[in-house]
């Protein structure tokens, strides 16, 4: 399989260190294409050094012929712009692997769904949460009946003062880059709820504020040196020149349009409830899960930082609780990513009677919860959800 990158930021990592390492047998690199010169050049040199391969560099304006080149596409641009090069791409003929978000806006959303039933090519959305092995076993939980009918989900996610701040002093401060972290952040979580309880969203109310962040006050606790990051420094400091994009804006200045402090509710087409909540300014981050139903309850109990525990916790309606074990999570994403990857790009990917991999659909039922979310914020009303995207018209 021939594929191509567009969007060389951070995100791009993991997809070429796959088909460039540990799938090189089977997949080749055609590609990678940015507005940037300096970011493809730090990802050549260091694909070059380390996997001994000459990827193609090409310039924004010449997306066409690197697509005409292969045939899927991987898109991790800023979210704000999937759209561009998913349609793009479905239009030329090639199929899509695009990261969450899917895109930021219901009109982007529904030119995404249109493309695809137009053309027939499939875009696939990089759920990697789906693959880590406590959110897994959740949904094998309940898919073998340990509540019953899920009837309650409450889910509290929890960013820190690191991870969370993170958020604010990049490109995700603007809500018309990403969606807010409704959209750009909580993709993930609604995308793990519409799938362990096998649904999607009906009707989204929501209220969020911005409380902490962006307050005028600067805080040097929250400085980012992005001179001692490598990384960092190779894809944005050395960046900043040509792009004018500033990946350590201070978190505390002015001009951040996104929430850090939400709360959604939210009524599915199966009845079940979804109490959601997403701070980004907690001393610890992590979550709480846990879904009720007329047989009994699971929660699962994780701390990512300082401390990382993960439990999850099984009550039969008329029964003992027990602690059920979880598989050891290997890498990043709760030991998603590294799986995700072997779906994605193994000769012979593992069985998936779970249905971990995601589809279009799945990608615009995630993304749904958050649009509807921020439009009922705006407007403090219950939204419904088909009156922004009708999932039936696109199977």
């Amino acid at each position: 399989m021939r594929y191509a990158l567009v969007g060389t930021g951070s995100r791009a990592f993991m997809y070429l260190d796959a088909i460039c390492g540990t799938y090189r047998d089977h997949h080749q690199l055609v590609g990678i294409c940015d507005p940037s010169h300096v970011r493809m050049d730090f990802h050549h040199s260091r694909l070059a050094h380390k996997y001994g391969v000459d990827v193609p560099r090409y310039e924004i304006d010449r997306f066409d012929d690197m697509v005409r080149a292969c045939e899927t596409v991987i898109v991790t641009t800023v979210d704000a712009t999937h759209d561009e090069y998913i349609v793009r791409a479905l239009d030329l003929g090639v199929d899509v692997l695009t990261e969450k978000p899917m895109t930021t806006t219901t009109e982007k959303a529904n030119r995404i769904l249109d493309a695809i039933d137009r053309t027939g090519h499939r875009v696939r959305v990089g759920f990697n949460y789906r693959y880590a092995p406590a959110y897994t076993m959740l949904r094998r939980l309940v898919a073998d009946g340990a509540v019953g009918t899920p009837h309650l989900v409450d889910f509290t996610w929890t960013l820190d003062t690191s991870h969370g701040a993170d958020y604010f002093r990049r490109w995700h401060r603007e809500k018309a880059n990403s969606g807010g972290l409704l959209v750009h952040k909580a993709t993930h979580h609604f995308d793990l709820v519409n799938w362990w309880i096998a649904s999607v969203p009906e009707t989204v109310f929501a209220m969020g504020d911005l409380r902490f962040y962006g307050s005028g006050r600067r805080d040097d606790r929250f400085a980012l040196d992005l001179d001692s990051h490598r990384v960092l420094r190779g894809l944005y400091r050395d960046a900043v020149e040509e792009t004018g994009y500033h990946r350590d804006q201070d978190v505390m200045a002015p001009g951040v349009t996104i929430e850090d402090t939400m709360a959604v509710t939210a009524r599915y087409r199966s009845g079940a409830l979804l109490s959601y909540s997403l701070v980004a300014y907690s001393p610890w981050e992590g979550l709480r899960v846990a879904i009720t139903g007329d047989e009994g309850r699971i929660e699962l109990d994780e701390e990512h930082a300082p401390r990382p525990r993960q439990r999850i916790t099984r009550f039969p309606m008329f029964g003992e609780r027990d602690a059920v074990p979880i598989p050891d999570a290997v890498g990043d994403h709760g030991g998603g990513d590294a799986l995700l990857l072997e779906d994605l790009f193994s000769p012979t990917p593992p069985p998936d009677p779970l249905r971990r991999a995601a589809s279009h659909v799945d990608g615009a039922a995630s993304i749904l919860l958050g649009l509807a979310a921020n439009e009922s914020i705006e407007t403090g009303r219950p939204v419904r959800c088909a009156d922004l995207i009708d999932l039936s018209e696109h199977p």
